[in-house]
């Protein structure tokens, strides 16, 4: 099994035409900016709302110590027998579930489960765990670091890593093999350990990218906090308005959508015959790395320079409305996610957890799992996958319209709140065909 994440093979795996997608998408778009132009004329999202306060014995375990307790040594206790499969195993990617682990466990299944419950990786970091165990040690405060963590670098940090997977997945030359995997992953624990050591857990909330990824997507999910911190359940929009605008949030949200429209583009015939061509003068992870950073740059540029195209403000302001901005891309990125990676995740994700009936190649079958099968319950079912898609994609770009609509109405003077927002929903118009076009292979 591959481990590149194209969660999609194609258009012939999805028969719905391109014609009727992009159609429905344009309809979609244009109810949804009519009501919210004529409808929507004063801010609603408030990431402060009373919601529904979850149940006393729910929040009870879900913020007891010992529930958060036997989750992080199990989330160390689990990290640790990756790291000793990716050393003691195969180095055959094929029969060795550690590339799987990675890619589809946390970057993909994490992050689902982020969107629908919350901030996961907060809670499973094994980073997180063993610096509070050591914190306890030391009778420590874990938020306190050594240094202080300079507020202008904010998410930068964490792009930065993000790219550095993103890299590791559609540019380096063998993606799935174990020892590339081991090593990002080892590499990752050690950066974001070093991190926590140095400036407390900030750093893990804006430096660690898996955490950050994480969290952007839980402020899309219905699950939060009100005032007096208790856990709530309320409209997924009212959490998103309280996301952090901070330096590098378009960086981030750029890294994720770019390299996802990056992977659907990389399977196009002309650009791999592109690659071929130019593999033998500059190298292919060369030519493929110049591809992803022109594609996170276009994403980046132009939402930055749509979402500055307004009048009535400030020089000083109008540099700050991207990072402001920012936060109305989210339900892009999750879109996206289910579109690309759902076949990736229901399907190679079950391929991964049968390899565990074998992860050292000692010829074990650990629970019989090496005598069941893969169900390829999406891929038998094309009909069902291309519409999940489709509206996975205009849902979320619906979402990010709505909430990009309600940020405007904060942000800019009366005068300029339906004009200066112009630029910014043609360029949510163009990501979405755009993104339509390259999941369905153009």
């Amino acid at each position: 099994m591959s481990f590149l994440a194209h969660g999609l093979s194609g258009a012939a795996d999805l028969p719905i035409p391109l014609t009727y997608a992009l159609i429905g998408g344009a309809w979609a778009l244009t109810f949804s900016f009519a009501l919210l132009f004529f409808a929507w004329r004063q801010p609603r999202l408030d990431p402060c709302s009373p919601g529904y306060v979850l149940p006393l014995p729910v929040r009870r375990v879900i913020d007891a110590r010992t529930t958060r307790t036997i989750i992080a040594a199990v989330s160390v206790a689990v990290t640790a027998c990756v790291i000793a499969i990716a050393v003691f195993g195969s180095g055959d990617p094929a029969r060795n579930p550690v590339p799987g682990v990675l890619y589809i466990g946390v970057w993909v299944g994490v992050m689902v489960a982020s969107l629908l419950i919350g901030p996961v990786w907060k809670v499973i970091s094994p980073a997180r765990a063993i610096h509070r165990w050591g914190c306890l040690l030391l009778r420590r405060p874990p938020e306190l670091g050594l240094l202080r963590y300079r507020e202008e670098w904010g998410y930068r940090p964490a792009a930065l890593g993000l790219f550095s997977f993103v890299w590791l997945e559609l540019a380096w030359r063998a993606p799935g093999s174990v020892g590339a995997v081991l090593t990002w992953l080892l590499g990752y624990l050690v950066v974001t350990s070093i991190g926590l050591v140095l400036f407390g857990t900030v750093w893990a909330e804006r430096a660690d990218p898996v955490e950050v990824y994480s969290s952007l997507l839980a402020h899309l999910s219905p699950y939060g906090r009100d005032r007096a911190g208790r856990a709530v359940v309320r409209m997924p929009l009212n959490n998103l308005a309280g996301t952090p605008a901070l330096a590098g949030s378009v960086a981030v949200a750029a890294t994720l959508l770019g390299s996802t429209a990056f992977d659907s583009f990389s399977t196009f015939p002309r650009w791999r015959e592109l690659v071929d061509d130019l593999a033998p003068v500059v190298g292919t992870e060369l030519v493929r790395t110049a591809g992803l950073l022109v594609f996170i740059g276009v994403v980046g540029g132009l939402f930055s320079v749509a979402a500055r195209a307004t009048g009535g403000v400030s020089p000083a302001d109008r540099a700050l409305l991207p990072r402001q901005l920012a936060c109305s891309l989210t339900p892009l990125v999750a879109g996206y996610l289910i579109a690309h990676y759902l076949t990736f995740l229901i399907e190679k994700g079950q391929a991964t957890v049968l390899l565990f009936a074998d992860p050292l190649d000692r010829g074990w079958n650990i629970a019989g799992l090496a005598d069941r099968e893969v169900a390829y319950v999406l891929s038998s079912h094309p009909g069902v996958l291309a519409t999940c898609t489709v509206l996975a994609v205009l849902v979320g770009h619906i979402l990010g319209v709505a909430a990009a609509h309600d940020r405007c109405l904060v942000l800019l003077p009366p005068r300029h709140r339906l004009t200066g927002q112009l630029a910014l929903m043609l360029t949510m118009v163009g990501f979405t065909f755009t993104g339509l076009y390259l999941l369905f292979g153009g």
